[in-house]
């Protein structure tokens, strides 16, 4: 296809923007946080970006030769995949275990079940939950030479007091694409601009996850409390790039604003209630799955002979 459908409820309309364009607009957005993430963390930082890009382009590579498939790593959506799951690692984290997620996301997650378009979860966020059920250890493990102790959330979690200025600066652990959130948001304005995503799933994400805080944490209207959880944890990652991706989200206007919802409610409800200090690769997965059933209900009912009646 020389052109891509706009990901929309029909009428569908041919947009100009290729698929090879939309992922080098996701790629440059990430450089803000892939680079701070690399100043930060130093050089375990980097190859570990480079060996996961690697490890997911040369999978998809394989896996089309394998099966004599035309290689479709032209599209640079393997270079996405292996980038955002780079980006979801530990700094601290060993070689292999980028190599192990790399090939998950692509094999497993995505050319199992069709390729690009046809998987039902976010590839680089399967491949995080798959480590970090099978690596529980090293993927909880934020420990470097920049950083030692537990993450701010964990922290925060235990009844401590965070540094929220630290947070938004990315001046503290966590993974290596996580803690900046000014990096994050810049990134995010530049993909907004041009038009790659727009602010219904992640504003709706946001706003329902704060009102979630706001009402069942204990905490009330807390600035430093939410402050903290909107910077920390990957919120902002998983919401303006991996909950708006748009093989995995809903293509009706009001199936994105309640897949918002969802995701702010589960990740308030993982933060609050669960073990976890995170929850948001959890129940950007979950809202996937649940993807379906949201297009069902909100999917646009035809009027006329066979369809509703007015």
């Amino acid at each position: 296809m020389s052109g891509l459908m706009k990901v929309s409820s029909n009428p569908h309309i041919r947009a100009a923007i290729t698929t090879n364009k939309i992922m080098l607009c996701v790629i440059i957005a990430l450089l803000p946080t892939t680079i701070f993430g690399v100043v930060n963390f130093g050089l375990n930082a980097l190859i570990l970006v480079l060996v996961t890009i690697a490890s997911a382009v040369l999978s998809e590579w394989v896996f089309c030769k394998i099966c004599k498939k035309k290689s479709t790593i032209g599209d640079l959506s393997a270079v996405v995949t292996g980038l955002l799951l780079a980006l979801n690692l530990p700094p601290s984290a060993p070689w292999w275990i980028a190599v192990i997620g790399g090939v998950f996301a692509i094999v497993v997650v995505k050319m199992l079940f069709g390729g690009l378009g046809q998987n039902f979860m976010n590839p680089a966020l399967g491949a995080r939950c798959f480590l970090l059920i099978s690596f529980t250890s090293i993927m909880t493990n934020f420990d470097c030479d920049a950083y030692t102790g537990a993450t701010p959330l964990a922290v925060l979690k235990e009844g401590g007091i965070v540094n929220v200025y630290d947070m938004v600066i990315g001046k503290t652990a966590g993974t290596i694409g996580e803690t900046s959130m000014v990096a994050i948001v810049i990134g995010a304005c530049f993909l907004i601009m041009v038009g790659v995503i727009d602010l219904r799933i992640p504003g709706t994400y946001i706003v329902s996850f704060v009102i979630f805080l706001v009402l069942f944490s204990g905490r009330g209207f807390d600035m430093n409390y939410i402050s903290a959880n909107l910077a920390g944890g990957g919120l902002m990652l998983g919401a303006f790039f991996m909950a708006t991706d748009y093989v995995t989200r809903p293509i009706t206007k009001k199936g994105q604003y309640l897949f918002g919802i969802l995701l702010g409610i589960m990740t308030g409800i993982f933060r609050v209630f669960g073990a976890s200090a995170e929850g948001v690769s959890y129940a950007i997965i979950i809202g996937n799955l649940l993807v379906p059933l949201i297009e069902k209900v909100t999917y646009p009912k035809a009027f006329g002979r066979g369809g509703e009646k007015s």
